[in-house]
C-alpha cells in the first residue's frame, strides 16, 4: 500500500470540469487527487513573426503556480519565469502541438494557460491533460462555426507520471512519492497509442531497460483511462 492507500497501479481520483470559466474560448478545471489546475485556451488571429505567411498556426503554453499552491508560500515570478517554469511551459506546448494539425489551424495562435491553484505532485502532466480539454473545446467551437475543418484536431493527448519508490513501480506519483522517487518519468501519449514525449531520469543510481519498459506499460494503462475522461469532458 502507498502513502495514501492506493494500489501501485492505481491513479488518484481525476475530475475534469469543462467550461470552468466564462470568458475563454475553452477552459477546464482538472483535479488529480489534491492537485488542482485551471486550464484556459485563448485563440488569436495572428501567429508569431517567424510563422507569418507560412500558412500554419501555433499552439503555445504558459504555466504558473499560485504562491500558496504549495505547503509554504512561493514567491511570485515577477522578474520573469524561473528555469523550471520555462521548461514546463515548453513541455506543455510541445505536447499539445502533437494533438493539432497546425496547417489546418491556419494563421492562428492558441495559448493554453495552466494555473496551478493547489499542488500535490504531477502538475505538469495534469496541465497537459487538462490543457488538451481546454484546447479541444476552443477548436470545436471554431469547427462548429465553420471556421476550421474537423481535421484540425488530431488524436487527443494526455500525460501521467510513473516512477520507482522504495523499489516499487508506481503510477501517478503524488508529491510525497515524487520527492522520494528513485526513478521518475513523465510520459505523454496520444489517442493512437503513440508517444509524444518521454522524460525519464534516475534520481538515485540508474535503472534497467526492463524497468523502463514496465514503467511505460504502466503509464500507458493510466493514460488510456485519462483519454476516456477527456472525451467525456470536451464532448459535453
Amino acid at each position: 500500500m502507498r502513502f495514501d492507500g492506493r494500489a501501485t497501479d492505481e491513479m488518484r481520483p481525476v475530475v475534469i470540469t469543462p467550461g470552468y470559466l466564462d470568458h475563454p474560448e475553452g477552459s477546464a478545471l482538472i483535479e488529480v487527487g489534491r492537485t488542482r489546475i485551471i486550464c484556459t485556451a485563448t485563440v488569436e488571429e495572428r501567429v508569431p513573426l517567424w510563422l507569418r505567411d507560412r500558412g500554419q498556426g501555433w499552439v503555445t503554453a504558459e504555466y504558473g503556480m499560485l504562491p500558496r499552491a504549495t505547503h509554504e508560500r512561493t514567491r511570485r515570478e515577477t522578474r520573469g519565469p524561473r528555469d523550471r517554469t520555462q521548461e514546463i511551459r515548453r513541455l506543455i506546448g510541445r505536447s499539445l502541438r502533437g494533438g493539432v494539425d497546425l496547417h489546418s489551424l491556419g494563421e492562428r495562435t492558441v495559448t493554453i494557460d495552466c494555473d496551478v491553484i493547489q499542488a500535490d505532485g504531477g502538475t505538469r502532466t495534469a496541465s497537459i491533460t487538462g490543457g488538451y480539454v481546454a484546447l479541444a473545446i476552443a477548436l470545436r467551437k471554431l469547427i462548429k462555426g465553420g471556421l476550421l475543418a474537423p481535421r484540425v484536431l488530431g488524436p487527443p493527448v494526455a500525460a501521467i507520471s510513473v516512477g520507482v519508490v522504495q523499489n516499487e513501480l508506481l503510477l501517478d506519483l503524488n508529491y510525497q512519492e515524487d520527492s522520494q522517487a528513485q526513478v521518475d518519468f513523465n510520459v505523454v501519449m496520444n489517442g493512437a497509442q503513440e508517444y509524444v514525449e518521454i522524460q525519464g531520469t534516475a534520481e538515485d543510481g540508474s535503472f534497467s531497460r526492463s524497468t523502463m519498459e514496465e514503467l511505460l506499460k504502466l503509464a500507458e494503462e493510466g493514460i488510456t483511462d485519462l483519454l476516456k475522461l477527456q472525451r467525456e469532458a470536451y464532448k459535453q
